[in-house]
């Protein structure tokens, strides 16, 4: 159920305001302050499977979401090819330790990856 959560939230993040108000609304009752699908039902006064019903159409239009435009895939491949891409940097940096000059060009280089990843 963990994994479900944090899948959710990250997609949430990356398609959160693609959905409905109402449907934005129900997910963070529910994924973010953990409210049961009965108090759910009681803030909209909709039953209980009404709740149910609109949890997992809202999930399914984040799941579709990612499907097309693949947002969540991409940023995760892009943050793996930079931790690579610095730790690589980081490697060079000690067996190239004595070239100074070297050094400082590579420095600054990872300068710029850690950067972004802040």
């Amino acid at each position: 159920m963990f994994e479900k959560i944090i899948e959710i939230s990250i997609l949430y993040d990356f398609y959160g305001q693609l959905l409905t108000a109402k449907q934005q609304e129900i997910l963070k009752l529910y994924y973010e302050d953990n409210y049961s699908l009965s108090e759910i039902a009681e803030v909209f006064t909709i039953s209980r499977q009404g709740v149910h019903d609109a949890v997992k159409k809202a999930e399914k239009a984040l799941h579709e979401y990612e499907e097309k435009l693949g947002l969540v895939h991409k940023f995760t491949a892009t943050e793996n090819a930079i931790s690579a891409i610095d730790r690589e940097l980081e490697q060079l940096i000690i067996e190239n330790i004595e070239n100074e000059k070297l050094t400082a060009r590579l420095r600054d280089m990872k300068d710029i990856i850690d950067k972004i990843n802040d």
